[in-house]
């Protein structure tokens, strides 16, 4: 095969969409600057690092809508999912991995696949001609994301990500805190106990909110605005919408018991997830934040069981940039002004790990279609993955267009469905099988 697609951008997306189109015979050249031009967030060089979380989210494939995005990304061979299938960690009916053995073994079958080669370049301005995917994610560098407004016409919006940080597990005090996943979720001890949790009395809780809301802060350069996607807030923003928010939030107590006292019910809880194999280190669950880290050290060590903790990262915060998608892209995920270049992952508005690898996926197969002389249409609106590409090539309201986690808001709705909690677990179980057999078709009509 004479031509070549090439993929700008090694994070999920581009990983993702360069497996798929080398699976399906065609060349691949994947661009990727790191590690000769480095990120403040990335820390090595290799593919599919993951920089905010661990965690891919519920692995329910029968009642969640990301669980349901990992059954679709599994039925399709997805490099991603299978990858982190191979280097699961306990979470309590999440799927969560150890992030390092993860993007390494990612980097080693890209590398290893004879249609793959590799560019350490940055690419700076949109090509004019050739197959392109543009897959550059939260952080394009500027000369690139000037060149997409050049091209475009328009500003790319802006939000802003906050970084949780890590602690290391032999600094937890056990003798305050427990291990318990929320309502002794998962098939085994080990997954039951996932998470180590940190009690609050009201009181506590209440002298930690005043010490969040009090904390220094990072500040916005000039001409910046603090534009936040809501799946991803930083504590203290949300502890400026109310001093209940946190409890009602990442803080929530509910089906959780004190193994140490088991009469006492908390008052709030910090949870944290095992961030390695080896469970050296854990992140504290939700609390990705934007104060300085002097700050960040004193007020975390608030919490009941981390009186002593010494921290491996702390949290940081940071500018992600997206294209207006509706306006910008055709069904196909191509540029309408510039139709041999797509565009996949966080770039396009979609939010989190699966999401950005599932948008990499079906740009790699639909370019691969295209250069094998044929058109691959997207997934029917009333799957995953799917719901998601209609989203952002025109489900989405363009004037308030903002980034999306995938979720049963964007599918088509059920004629039987009912209403009420019952029904809405019924609901969700109809969503997922009328899903799964339209996905299974979608992936049988290509061969």
């Amino acid at each position: 095969m004479s031509e070549t697609l090439h993929i700008i951008g090694g994070g999920m997306a581009g990983s993702e969409a360069a497996w798929q189109a080398a699976q399906a015979g065609v060349p691949v050249v994947l661009h990727e600057m790191r590690p000769k031009v480095a990120t403040f967030a990335h820390q090595s060089g290799d593919f599919a690092e993951m920089v905010c979380s661990n965690s891919f989210r519920s692995d329910d494939d029968e009642r969640n809508a990301v669980g349901l995005l990992h059954w679709e990304m599994r039925a399709a061979g997805g490099l991603i999912m299978t990858t982190a299938d191979r280097h699961s960690l306990p979470a309590g009916g999440a799927l969560a991995v150890d992030r390092e053995a993860f993007s390494q073994a990612v980097t080693a079958a890209l590398r290893s696949h004879p249609l793959i080669s590799f560019a350490e370049d940055e690419v700076t301005e949109l090509p004019a001609s050739g197959h392109w995917i543009v897959a550059t994610g939260p952080l394009t560098s500027g000369a690139l994301a000037e060149s997409i407004r050049t091209t475009t016409g328009a500003e790319s919006l802006a939000f802003f990500d906050a970084i949780a940080p890590i602690v290391y597990a032999e600094t937890i005090d056990m003798d305050i805190a427990w291990r318990q996943s929320r309502y002794d979720k998962g098939e085994t001890e080990e997954e039951r106990t996932a998470y180590i949790n940190c009690p609050m009395t009201k009181a506590e809780y209440e002298a930690f909110i005043d010490a969040l809301l009090a904390a220094e802060k990072t500040e916005f350069h000039e001409g910046e605005t603090a534009g936040y996607f809501d799946g991803c807030l930083p504590i203290e923003v949300m502890a400026e919408r109310g001093r209940e928010t946190l409890r009602h939030g990442p803080m929530k107590p509910v089906g959780l018991t004190n193994a140490h006292k088991p009469e006492e019910k908390a008052y709030a809880v910090v949870q944290l997830r095992r961030d390695n194999a080896l469970g050296t280190l854990y992140n504290i669950v939700g609390f990705q934040t934007k104060m300085k880290y002097g700050a960040q050290s004193s007020v975390f060590k608030m919490i009941p069981g981390l009186q002593n903790a010494s921290f491996a990262r702390l949290g940081g915060i940071h500018r992600n940039t997206f294209i207006n998608s509706p306006t910008l892209l055709d069904d196909q995920m191509r540029l309408k002004l510039r139709p041999n270049l797509r565009f996949a992952g966080q770039i396009t508005g979609v939010e989190g790990y699966v999401e950005s690898a599932a948008m990499g996926l079906l740009a790699g197969r639909m370019a691969a279609a295209e250069i094998k002389g044929g058109c691959l249409p997207p997934p029917a609106p009333e799957t995953a993955m799917g719901s998601l590409v209609n989203h952002i090539t025109g489900g989405a309201e363009a004037k308030s267009f903002q980034p999306m986690n995938v979720n049963f808001g964007l599918f088509p709705p059920l004629e039987e469905a009912r209403g009420g909690r019952k029904g809405r677990k019924d609901r969700y179980k109809g969503y997922t099988d009328r899903a799964k057999e339209l996905f299974t078709h979608w992936l049988a009509a290509q061969g």
